[in-house]
């Protein structure tokens, strides 16, 4: 295949087989097989990233539709997603890419750079839309340039990843959107195919060496308990309380069918989740919940319109102009 590359962090086994160490899986994979992603695959005795360059879409965003609400407001980020993905989310928004063989092309890291600088608001690149993990090692090699380069990284993930590797992309990474899908280990198992644990320490590590925002899909009758939320707001807390949080509204997608979230649902959750965080946020409402205002004092501080910066307001070199406390937000100008 064109442009597979040798996949970092794997181990050899018997018969030709290979134990594949990038994620918590860790995928025993035969000769001639893939791993759970769909995209690392064992030839002869030598596991390969088969979507290494791949890509299957590529735009450039607004920061805020990461969500990044607290990095860079205003900006623009070249958006760009390959295929597969670590996770077996039944209600995936973006199937297409993550859990089936979508078309790609093969795009050279300098290209990407070359776009980026076309944008004259663009700081970067956001690896996202599908899971950006396991397009490790393109995105490694891209990161670096673009980090040299004098531009920003930004991931939007899942958190799904193995200490080692993770440490090897906090050299690059500038920025975060990890979604918690929820706080209960039967609800990733069950829904995600994965275990909230390893998330949990993704977070806690990633927050030591970048930004770092938290999204979690309100799914009706499976994540949207009152108690759940809170233990999530104070889990939080106890790492960073000035993280954001991003609890948004879900749409029936891929192999869920049940209704939207209520929106009586996400405004409760919001009030529980901000009893313990400063800054909580709802998605996928339109008009609502966008603004952020000061944790102490309430000033309005950012104003947004259709989840996109509009303008600051009572805000002054990252403090409260009204108040002086002082702002998590990174590259306001």
């Amino acid at each position: 295949m064109e442009n597979i590359k040798e996949a970092m962090y794997f181990r050899k086994l018997e018969n030709n087989a290979v134990q594949c160490d990038l994620c918590p899986h860790g995928c025993e994979i035969a000769a001639g097989s893939r791993g759970l992603c769909k995209v690392r695959s064992n030839v002869e005795g030598t596991l390969y990233a088969e979507n290494y360059g791949r890509v299957s879409f590529i735009a450039m965003d607004p920061m805020e539709k990461k969500p990044l609400y607290h990095f860079y407001p205003g900006k623009y980020v070249l958006s760009i997603g390959t295929i597969g993905c670590n996770f077996k989310c039944s209600f995936c928004q973006n199937y297409e890419i993550a859990q089936e063989k979508a078309a790609t092309k093969y795009v050279a890291p300098r290209y990407l750079l070359n776009l980026c600088r076309s944008e004259e608001d663009c700081v970067g690149i956001a690896y996202t839309y599908n899971e950006p993990n396991v397009w490790f090692e393109y995105i490694l090699e891209t990161a670096a340039m673009i980090k040299q380069e004098g531009l920003k990284n930004v991931m939007v993930s899942n958190g799904y990843i193995n200490p080692k590797p993770l440490s090897e992309l906090l050299q690059y990474i500038d920025a975060f959107n990890i979604d918690v899908k929820g706080f209960g280990e039967k609800y990733y198992q069950d829904i995600c195919g994965g275990t909230l644990h390893e998330v949990q320490k993704t977070v806690e590590a990633a927050t030591e060496e970048a930004h770092v925002e938290i999204t979690t899909l309100i799914v009706p009758g499976y994540n949207d308990s009152p108690e759940e939320i809170k233990s999530l707001a104070i889990w939080l807390a106890g790492i960073d309380p000035s993280i954001p949080l991003h609890l948004t509204r879900y749409y029936p997608s891929y192999k869920m069918s049940a209704p939207p979230t209520p929106l009586v649902t996400i405004r409760q959750l919001k009030e529980v989740a901000i009893e313990h965080l400063d800054y909580v946020y709802i998605g996928n409402v339109m008009g609502e919940g966008l603004d952020t205002t000061c944790p102490s004092c309430g000033a309005l501080l950012l104003k947004r319109s259709g989840g996109i910066f509009i303008e600051h307001l009572n805000v002054d070199e990252k403090q409260c102009s009204k108040c002086g406390k002082e702002i998590n937000i990174i590259g306001l100008q």
